[in-house]
């Protein structure tokens, strides 16, 4: 005999759906005003049997209410929202860091939003965290568009700046002290015998952390050419590094050196993203930091100590600067009432092979 053919089974899974207060109160056989007292820990408003009935219906249904709904039903979401400029910035992620720690301590939860280095994403990321109702904000964003700054005032959700100001914002900023940072590697270089010296930064107008520290840069050039005892020859240019042009930065390097002459040329780089552009290139024109380059770069990164002889860096306390930015918003969220503070971390250097002269 032919084999019979199973009969298909006319039962089709459905996708699990989420259990909801009324599922409970249906199970019970009470209201969902009933269910809502029970969770809220009113059970002195029930009798013993019904909050009874209540508690086996919650268990049979394996229901869990949502922090979310009942968090906004006190007035309260515990979200701190985090606008970061760049992602892959490994400053970014060390702020981050620092910032969900502190949150996580004051039970608190941070949301991220990564712009992209896209500027005119400003203000639909705060838009879009409003919408998810965070107590308060932490930007660190361009700091260009300046009706994001208009957006966080109209919501009345207090603001945190880190890194990056807005022109137009009345808010706490902690940020690194740039200036001093500056200063302290350029001076590391001129100790070590450089004496013409590239500032190169991601493109600078507007960003307020990138034209602090090209300011201070051109302000430690021209004072040292008032004291040139001590830094005889000592010149100084600034170069704004894309990812896409590498040629121009190749370019710029060459250029660096060809100025230079007998002198040392140094670079100091704005960053770690800058840092990377500036290490690719000395790969494509086969030259070695401390023989053909010296270098310093911002930001202390996991893998400094193993790029070529050793980067020098100035390090940035990110840890200690996110934390204090969560610290300043969390502090607002209680309700402190004090004008806009600003806070500012010093940098710390770390030297190794990359600015030590080699013949």
């Amino acid at each position: 005999m032919p084999a019979k053919t199973p009969k298909r089974s006319s039962t089709l899974a459905l996708p699990a759906t989420r259990t909801t207060i009324a599922d409970v109160a249906r199970e019970a056989g009470v209201s969902k005003a009933t269910v809502s007292r029970f969770l809220n820990h009113r059970e002195t408003l029930l009798t013993t049997d019904i909050a009874t009935r209540v508690e086996v219906a919650i268990a049979a249904l394996a229901y869990s209410p949502s922090p979310m709904a009942q968090a906004l039903k006190r007035g309260r979401s515990r979200l701190i929202g985090l606008v970061v400029a760049d992602v892959s910035n490994p400053f970014s992620v060390a702020v981050l860091r620092g910032a969900e720690k502190a949150c996580q301590e004051a039970g608190y939860l941070l949301m991220l939003f990564n712009l992209g280095n896209d500027s005119r994403r400003e203000s639909e990321a705060i838009k879009a965290l409003t919408a998810y109702q965070v107590e308060g904000l932490i930007l660190n964003t361009l700091g260009r568009d300046a009706g994001a700054a208009a957006d966080a005032a109209r919501h009345g959700k207090p603001v945190v700046l880190v890194d990056r100001r807005h022109s137009d914002m009345q808010a706490d900023f902690v940020s690194l002290d740039n200036v001093g940072a500056v200063r302290l590697g350029a001076s590391h270089l001129v100790e070590a015998g450089y004496r013409e010296l590239l500032f190169v930064s991601e493109p600078i107008r507007d960003v307020s952390s990138r034209l602090e520290r090209e300011a201070a840069f051109r302000s430690f050039i021209s004072e040292s050419a008032t004291h040139t005892d001590s830094t005889p020859g000592l010149q100084g240019r600034t170069f704004e590094a894309t990812e896409e042009d590498t040629e121009g930065l190749d370019n710029a390097l060459r250029s660096l050196r060809q100025r230079a002459g007998k002198r040392r040329p140094g670079v100091i780089t704005s960053n770690a993203v800058v840092t990377l552009r500036v290490v690719a290139a000395m790969a494509r024109l086969g030259w070695r930091f401390g023989a053909d380059l010296g270098l310093v770069g911002f930001d202390e990164t996991e893998w400094s100590p193993y790029v070529g002889p050793g980067l020098s860096t100035i390090a940035q306390p990110t840890d200690e600067l996110g934390r204090l930015a969560a610290g300043c918003l969390i502090e607002r969220l209680k309700g402190l009432d004090l004008p806009p503070r600003q806070i500012l971390l010093s940098g710390r250097l770390v030297p190794r092979g990359s600015s030590v002269p080699t013949p």
